[in-house]
Order: structure tokens, then sequence, then C-alpha cells
């Protein structure tokens, strides 16, 4: 999928946990290309609804031509970052659908991360076995 000077986009970033997601909605064609890979080959089966969530919702599946590029985290935490930055770039599109897009929670950050381990214990929480004596 190559750009040309000509095709109009509309740009956003999506984050989730330490993964990040620069994505870029074309109006002209379809698809959705991950890292210069298709989207159905770079995720599982199970996270592929995740990331049609947003274009699901407005109805315009078919519309936009969608490349990404991701970094960090995980599979899962990906997929979520590419649906946030979906959702964005969307309503860079078109404002009216932020409501939308926000009602069903697309817009929002997920603010949860991973806790730092303390010294002292095992993991972030996980302390040594205690005894009194």
């Amino acid at each position: 999928m190559t750009d040309t000077k000509s095709d109009r986009y509309y740009e956003a970033v999506g984050r989730r946990k330490t993964a990040i997601a620069r994505v870029r909605i074309y109006t002209k064609g379809t698809g959705c290309a991950v890292n210069g890979k298709d989207y159905m080959t770079y995720f599982p089966l199970a996270t592929l609804r995740i990331i049609d969530a947003p274009l699901k919702k407005m109805k315009s599946m078919d519309r936009f031509r969608i490349e990404a590029l991701l970094s960090g985290g995980g599979l899962h935490a990906q997929a979520e970052a590419l649906r946030h930055g979906i959702a964005r770039a969307l309503v860079v599109f078109n404002q009216d659908f932020r409501k939308r897009l926000k009602r069903a929670k697309f817009l929002k950050r997920d603010p949860r991360r991973k806790e730092r381990k303390k010294f002292g214990l095992k993991k972030a929480r996980k302390a040594p076995r205690w005894s009194k004596r």
C-alpha cells in the first residue's frame, strides 16, 4: 500500500500500556495495513474484533484505507492502541463522529499500566514469606 501525494489522509496517535500506534486514515481505498503487513495476518483472530469496533460503530468499514505503525507492548495492547488511534483519526476526519465514539468509550485512553517493583518485595506487591520467629 503505497502513498501518493494526492491521497488525503487524517492522522492520529493511539496508546495503551507501552504500545503506541501512529494511524493514518486515507479517504480513498479500503483495507488495513499494520507495519507494512495486512492486519489479518499481523494479529490473531481474537483481537481483530477490537480493531474493527470503531469502524463498525460508525458504519464505515469499507470507506477508509488504514495504515498504522505500531511499536512497543504485546499484540493485545497494540490492538487496543490501534483501536484508540483509529477512533481519534475518525474524529479528525469528522467531528460529528465524536459523540458516538465517546459514548462507546473508544476515545478514552486506558490509564492502567504495570506497577513498578518495590525493593524488599518479590514483585510489585508480593512479599516474601513471613514468620514471626
